[in-house]
């Protein structure tokens, strides 16, 4: 017999991290050399002057300045055309 009763076992314990992804550093805000301006899975938002993109997309400021968010319209291989946010250091 047994002494304890069945007790199953529980499949949905596990949980992962966090990855804190986002905009780090919003319009008008002051960038340094290095400071990440956003985190992102895939490339949502552009890079544009001062601005370069890290192996997992992230971008971050090339040079000191204010951040300036805008948008770009770019014409697809289909003739289809589409808006992007970029992001700048000024």
């Amino acid at each position: 017999m047994a002494t304890k009763k069945a007790g199953g076992t529980a499949k949905n314990l596990r949980d992962s991290n966090p990855k804190y992804l986002g905009i780090k550093l919003y319009d008008g805000q002051k960038a340094q050399a290095g400071s990440v301006l956003v985190r992102q899975r895939g490339t949502k938002v552009l890079a544009g002057k001062n601005v370069m993109v890290g192996k997992d997309h992230t971008l971050f400021s090339v040079k000191k300045g204010t951040v300036k968010y805008g948008t770009k319209r770019k014409t697809k291989y289909d003739g289809q055309v589409k808006k992007y946010k970029i992001v700048n250091v000024i």
